[in-house]
């Protein structure tokens, strides 16, 4: 990866969970699978942006790569991004072993990769909260910029409504203790407390300062946030 100002933030240091670990890589799938229904959350994404077959897609975060290897099926090229190279490494051998070869790999993250051309989609899914909300607006206007005009910004993460806010906090912790048991729960609290999932008013504005048009947003429980978006035509 090529090197940036001593100032800039540095996004290859985890924050909570160690992705940097296969241990940690090889569980992801399964801990996640007992609180969240992935391929539905892919398919209604997929829906939502309806993907095109000659269109190109960019995932920023692409963890595992379930979405990059559903979104495959359906467009022209998938670049899928991680700034953890465990993470790219597991994803890679899931498209081998699925015959899916339009798939890009590509180390990096929401500050430090630049596709070669704009493209058509950006995806980021419940990755966004690794970056303090300075970070988040200079990443926003990166996104910004590796999207053609008119091109679709579809962001999903943990975005707390500023109302009820610690009610609502506490009310997810335990909902997700009640299905997942005692481990979520540390996970979720140690989320919460050290990770950087901010307000959706704040994302609102990140959003329209980036040039960005909200078409959609969704609130869930007042602790999950879907944004769908669309470059304005002039750009940054």
């Amino acid at each position: 990866m090529n090197s940036y100002p001593a100032w800039q933030y540095d996004e290859t240091q985890q924050v909570g969970k160690d992705y940097g670990s296969m241990a940690e890589v090889e569980a992801y799938d399964q801990r996640h699978g007992k609180f969240r229904n992935v391929q539905k959350e892919n398919d209604e994404i997929l829906n939502v942006l309806a993907i095109r077959p000659d269109q190109v897609v960019i995932e920023i975060g692409t963890g595992t790569g379930a979405f990059a290897l559903q979104a495959a099926k359906q467009c022209s090229k998938v670049y899928a991004v991680d700034i953890s190279a465990s993470m790219l490494e597991y994803a890679q051998a899931k498209a081998g072993k699925a015959g899916i070869g339009n798939v890009e790999f590509c180390r990096g993250g929401f500050l430090t990769y630049s596709p070669e051309q704009p493209v058509d989609v950006v995806v980021t899914n419940t990755a966004f909260h690794h970056l303090p909300d300075l970070w988040k607006g200079i990443a926003l206007q990166r996104m910004n910029r590796m999207l053609k005009p008119g091109g679709q910004l579809y962001l999903s993460d943990v975005i707390f409504d500023s109302r009820n806010v610690l009610a609502n906090i506490e009310q997810f912790i335990e909902k997700l203790e009640a299905v997942a048991g005692p481990d979520l729960r540390r996970d979720v609290e140690a989320h919460v407390r050290q990770e950087y999932s901010t307000y959706d008013w704040i994302m609102d504005g990140l959003l329209e300062r980036a040039n960005f048009r909200i078409k959609s947003k969704v609130m869930l429980n007042g602790v999950l946030g879907r944004y769908l978006c669309v470059k304005d035509s002039e750009g940054l």
